[in-house]
């Protein structure tokens, strides 16, 4: 039944989001959504757990909402007043030194070219995987054989190398996992908050600090064409905008459009929160979380995601989770290891991957998401790290 009412689901989603169409898609969410409480009752039985948690013990085993809800509390409420002093900062520094536009004309094979030799420096290994072209950027395949993609656009090269970078995270991950334990549950990687912190390590500490600048843009001047100096690269690479679509948002802005969609779901499960109010209720948290509307926007608004029509309830944390897991494991990181800034204005990223590879690679399945995280941290989550990753890149 599940099955079914999926498929059918995620087909008219396809149809009748680029329709705007809410009427027409509701009734098949509300199927859906009929058939998720069952599961989540079901699965609660059987765990032992509330059933939001049962549905998130499919993606991040251990993780429990009782321990989330504070800690995304205290994001958001750090963020609901950060945001407006990012972007008036952000406005400062553009007055003071204008924005150098993107030239406009990155061949899609240089481009390519640049993202292959980015993989390999940051530690991928090129003979067991490849870098392909698709409608959305992802990474698949097998620890053996790990398969990355990502999308070009000849007007902006930063959108497809930072598609890589993200994907390479995944894939150092599925790479490094302990191959003795290959064919073992114990071998897997730990659930997708732990994914989405390898992948955000790599994408956001890595990617976007300034220091990997330092060195990253010789490679982009030798396979583009193009000089930039860090003080013209950086306000792109750190551009903050609010907006409406959550795969879109800058890294100060997206855990926003996850908390939301976090409290809506568990009130969908809980049956606080019917389908039929679902517009207006995404709308009031829209206005109140970014100071933007969607009640005439459906399509970017309850319809934007394929999460909800696929019955993936349970999933959206793990985006943020891993994003907060991130900036914790770079401190961890570089109190252990204070030249990591000066490795990367290098590009030598061996004791960055060697910490990594101890901590959470080689792990593999052994311990709970909250486990691992306190192993490797010393701790257990603390949204602090986050606050403060934001405070030192965005902040005065």
């Amino acid at each position: 039944r599940q099955t079914t009412a999926r498929m059918r689901s995620e087909q008219l989603w396809r149809d009748l989001r680029a329709k705007n169409d809410w009427a027409g898609f509701q009734p098949a969410l509300e199927g859906v959504i009929a058939l998720v409480r069952e599961e989540a009752a079901l699965r609660a039985d059987a765990l032992g757990l509330d059933p939001y948690d049962a549905l998130m013990e499919q993606y991040d085993p251990g993780n429990r909402a009782v321990d989330i809800t504070p800690v995304f509390a205290e994001l958001k409420a750090f963020l609901k007043g950060f945001v407006p002093e990012a972007l008036a900062l952000q406005e400062e520094r553009l007055a003071k030194h204008p924005l150098k536009p993107l030239s406009g004309n990155y061949a899609i094979e240089r481009q390519r070219e640049l993202g292959l030799a980015m993989m390999a420096a940051v530690g991928f290994d090129l003979t067991h995987g490849s870098l392909s072209v698709s409608h959305h950027p992802f990474c698949g395949g097998v620890p053996s054989d790990v398969r990355i993609t990502t999308r070009y656009k000849t007007t902006d090269f930063l959108s497809a190398l930072m598609g890589v970078l993200h994907e390479t995270g995944h894939a150092l991950y599925e790479q490094n996992l302990p191959k003795a334990w290959a064919h073992w549950p114990l071998g897997k990687a730990r659930g997708m908050a732990v994914h989405e912190s390898q992948s955000l390590f790599v994408e956001k500490q890595v990617g976007r600090n300034p220091a990997f600048w330092r060195w990253a843009l010789p490679v982009v001047e030798k396979h583009l064409g193009e000089t930039w100096s860090i003080d013209d690269i950086l306000p792109h690479v750190h551009r903050v905008e609010r907006g409406l679509i959550r795969v879109d948002a800058d890294e100060v802005t997206y855990p926003l459009h996850v908390i939301l969609r976090y409290e809506l779901e568990q009130e969908l499960v809980s049956g606080r929160l019917e389908v039929a109010d679902l517009p207006e209720a995404w709308d009031g948290r829209m206005r109140n979380y970014l100071g933007l509307s969607t009640l005439d926007n459906p399509a970017d608004g309850p319809m934007q995601d394929v999460h909800w029509p696929g019955a993936a309830f349970g999933y959206f944390p793990s985006y943020t989770l891993g994003a907060m897991m991130a900036a914790q494991q770079w401190a961890a990181l570089t109190r252990e290891h204070p030249s990591a800034d000066d490795d990367l204005a290098r590009g030598d990223f061996s004791a960055i991957n060697a910490w990594r590879r101890e901590r959470i690679w080689s792990q593999g399945s052994r311990w709970s998401t909250p486990d691992l995280l306190e192993r490797a941290t010393g701790e257990k989550l603390n949204a602090t790290y986050f606050t403060e990753h934001l405070r030192k890149r965005y902040g005065n």
